[in-house]
């Protein structure tokens, strides 16, 4: 081969593996942000709070001072605070005031309209508070006591969204973190029920309060209106076994 031929040899060989040396340094970083998209998807799936992407809004019973605000804001949700102890509502109000899609009504919300009922406020904020009493609860937080109670009158959810007229289609998921008792604020639903595609409840599968609903049963009747779990994620374990959850149940599933 003459010295030409050999140059233009040269030269395709170098254009061919310098293609080859692009090709593999833009693979590299699409080959990245497909693990990153693949990271992402996984850890979307293990969310259990995943169902904030599919709604315009929620209704949260147990708002406490409403830490979950900022999140809400930011998926531009529709938010209704529902919070019964006087004190912590004023915090919640300062708390929520800078976000215009979110307010807050004080009420103690149960099965019953007018019922009196002794509530428990507890040491850690009143996050811990209820109308149940303490039991095996302080197996797993034993700082947690009540410090002092006070008498409130309840009222039902559905007298709640009638007496203030809202808009339920702004509000397609339900939260509930009650202290145990979500059931009861459950079955003062049961006649709007039908509004919520969604409803997440903290609950544990042990007494925690005295005579607390408990995951089975509150599965259970859950079930029997048409909602089925949707996810369920552990965060605390008792010492002799039984979880407290996150559980999310979706209608018709």
């Amino acid at each position: 081969m003459d010295a030409a031929n050999r140059r233009k040899s040269q030269l395709r060989l170098i254009l061919v593996l310098g293609g080859q040396e692009r090709e593999a340094s833009m693979r590299k970083p699409l080959d990245a942000f497909r693990k990153v998209l693949r990271c992402g998807l996984a850890h979307l799936r293990r969310d259990p709070d995943r169902f904030l992407w599919r709604v315009n809004g929620v209704l949260h019973v147990g708002a406490n001072i409403g830490e979950e605000a900022r999140r809400y804001n930011a998926l531009g949700l529709n938010v209704l605070w529902v919070e019964p102890i006087p004190e912590v509502f004023g915090r919640l109000q300062a708390n929520i005031a800078p976000y215009s899609n979110q307010r807050a009504l004080q009420a103690l919300l149960t099965d019953k309209n007018g019922a009196h009922y002794t509530f428990h406020i507890a040491n850690n904020d009143g996050a811990s508070s209820s109308i149940l009493e303490l039991h095996l609860h302080i197996d797993i937080w034993p700082m947690v006591t009540y410090d002092r109670s006070i008498s409130l009158e309840s009222a039902t959810l559905c007298s709640l969204a009638s007496d203030h007229g809202l808009d339920l289609s702004l509000y397609p998921a339900l939260v509930i973190d009650t202290q145990g008792s979500e059931l009861l604020v459950l079955r003062g639903a049961e006649a709007i029920l039908h509004n919520f595609k969604y409803i997440k409840t903290e609950v544990a599968d042990f007494e925690s309060y005295v005579d607390c609903c408990q995951l089975q049963e509150l599965k259970a009747w859950l079930f029997t209106r048409g909602y089925r779990e949707f996810s369920r994620k552990a965060f605390a374990t008792h010492p002799n076994g039984g979880h407290y959850y996150d559980v999310v149940f979706r209608r018709g599933a």
